[in-house]
């Protein structure tokens, strides 16, 4: 499991470090000033009082400032599996979805089901390709609501994602109108975005239409 670096992590450290060498730096010249006059009392205080200050906001933005997710590196062979039987337009769309989420979010693992049928898998695979609906995916259907576990480890409903790769961080199961949903997998936890998930919606809301056309013209 690796680390990402934090670019800020310089940043939120360096008041600490300026506020604690100043504190000791005070108490090293007033140990070694055999008589202190007034002007010097009033620096020390200064001196003090900055310090402090500094110290306090360091401690703030070692709280406040958000670190970067821990990303992993996906179990699992990277792939593009598309069902065979559907016609060449829903193939290309579905391709062209799928592109644009990978390569526009955090997304590295994808599965796409309509209708109880998996219609595409596509980036980092897990091992198993048949996919069960369990409660979280058939409250996204009735409800048609999205549901985004930021961290799939602490969720116990985990194990119904068991067809994406076993150590994926985060999941968002989006609705494709109420007959099918995309499957989204992460390789960090905590990384997808307001922006990232309406992005997501309106995708999920273009297929829903072609979709749903095709199920008419099949009909």
């Amino acid at each position: 499991m690796t680390k990402p670096d934090d670019p800020n992590r310089v940043l939120r450290r360096l008041p600490l470090v300026v506020g604690g060498l100043g504190a000791i730096l005070l108490l090293i010249n007033r140990l070694l000033t055999p008589e202190l006059t007034e002007s010097q009392s009033r620096g020390d205080v200064l001196g003090v009082i900055l310090s402090a200050v500094l110290i306090l906001t360091g401690l703030i933005w070692q709280q406040v400032q958000p670190r970067s997710p821990e990303v992993v590196e996906l179990i699992g062979e990277e792939g593009f599996i598309l069902s065979e039987d559907l016609p060449e337009a829903v193939k290309t769309e579905l391709a062209w979805a799928s592109h644009l989420i990978l390569t526009n979010t955090v997304t590295r693992s994808l599965v796409v089901v309509y209708q109880g049928k998996v219609l595409l898998r596509r980036g980092i695979l897990g091992s198993k390709s048949e996919v069960v609906p369990g409660p979280i995916f058939n409250r996204v259907i009735e409800k048609q609501q999205p549901v985004y576990l930021v961290a799939l480890n602490l969720y116990p409903g985990r194990i119904e994602f068991d067809y994406l790769p076993e150590n994926t961080q985060g999941v968002i199961c989006q609705p494709i109108s109420n007959q099918g949903a995309m499957i989204l997998g992460a390789n960090a936890p905590r990384s997808y975005t307001k922006q990232d998930e309406n992005w997501i919606a309106g995708i999920a809301d273009k297929l829903a239409v072609t979709l749903q056309q095709i199920s008419v013209d099949a009909s």
